[in-house]
């Protein structure tokens, strides 16, 4: 456990999650899932037996299954993540890692079926930058399926705008440049590329700045000055109120994002609430449950698995 860290670390919104387990606890699971967002970029495997430390006394909790399920993903632990992806968006209620779950099935060799499952949401109802993700993540299984034209299409959405960047600009003006690419359409490819650069330099200017122009290279840059001033009204027309709402600043995506990141194992029956213990003992990991002595432990699992036992069955009739 990184010695800085307390249970201030973790995100005010993900710590009022806690508030349904006892002090002790739920510092514990605050600890845990700080450490698995600080660690995360940097050692994926480690970040995940803190999640799996937190899921012991917090698998209850949205947040701590949404941890769990993203430390799985970035391990390649593509079923894991994807079962406790299906569980946060149980007790949460909440779309916003719809993106992951349709990668996740992808991971698992099933891209029809993360092609079905990323039709069973309308997309209006989910914020700009979930909707981008999304689309990518959609796009991945129609080239996956060797669909490249489809794939194009997927990514072709209101937010593929050239003349602004926001925080999910750059990953979305690269996946587009790669789909040209698998088209064999390279000068456009290179195009996109450019702005994708381009968009992830502007973000990295002052964060009081919600919209970033996007500056085209000048033997790029194709448009007449009438369709230049077109554009411009257009973009007026819309309303940027309604966007700036779905617009996230890149460095409050990147306090508030990591530690939401945080959500675990109240694993199905039997696996996850087993899979703790039997992860720290073989990584010899003592500083991850020398706080959680058995007598602690094991009553918590138990209750989880009797809690988890249906929720297993539900997954396994969604999987089929």
């Amino acid at each position: 456990m990184p010695a800085h860290l307390t249970t201030r670390s973790l995100g005010k919104e993900a710590f009022a999650e806690l508030k349904t387990l006892n002090k002790e606890n739920a510092e514990w699971v605050a600890l845990h899932l700080a450490a698995a967002a600080e660690i995360l970029p940097e050692d994926p495997e480690l970040a995940h037996r803190h999640a799996l430390a937190a899921a012991r006394r917090g698998g209850r909790v949205a947040v701590v299954r949404e941890t769990l399920a993203i430390t799985a993903y970035e391990t390649g632990d593509f079923a894991l993540a994807l079962r406790e992806l299906r569980t946060y968006r149980r007790i949460s209620g909440h779309n916003d890692q719809l993106p992951l779950m349709v990668d996740s099935e992808r991971g698992v060799g099933r891209p029809d079926r993360a092609l079905e499952l990323g039709r069973s949401v309308d997309r209006t109802t989910l914020p700009a930058s979930v909707q981008v993700g999304l689309a990518i993540a959609m796009s991945g299984a129609r080239l996956d399926l060797e669909q490249p034209e489809l794939a194009l299409a997927e990514l072709e959405i209101p937010q593929l705008d050239r003349n602004r960047a926001f925080s999910y600009s750059p990953a979305l003006f690269a996946a587009y440049a790669e789909v040209l690419g698998e088209l064999g359409r390279g000068a456009e490819a290179a195009e996109w590329l450019v702005l994708a650069e381009r968009a992830a330099d502007a973000l990295e200017g002052p964060a009081e700045a919600e919209i970033f122009e996007v500056i085209e290279l000048e033997e790029l840059e194709l448009e007449t000055e009438d369709e230049l001033e077109t554009e411009d009204e257009l973009e007026t027309e819309d309303g940027l109120e309604t966007e700036d709402e779905d617009e996230v600043e890149l460095e409050i995506e990147d306090d508030d994002a990591a530690p939401a990141e945080a959500d675990d194992a109240d694993a199905p029956a039997g696996d996850e609430a087993s899979v703790p213990e039997a992860e720290a003992a073989e990584d010899g990991d003592a500083d991850l449950v020398e706080a959680a002595p058995e007598d602690a432990i094991e009553p918590e699992v138990a209750a989880i698995l009797e809690e988890t036992a249906g929720l297993d069955d539900d997954a396994a009739d969604e999987a089929r």
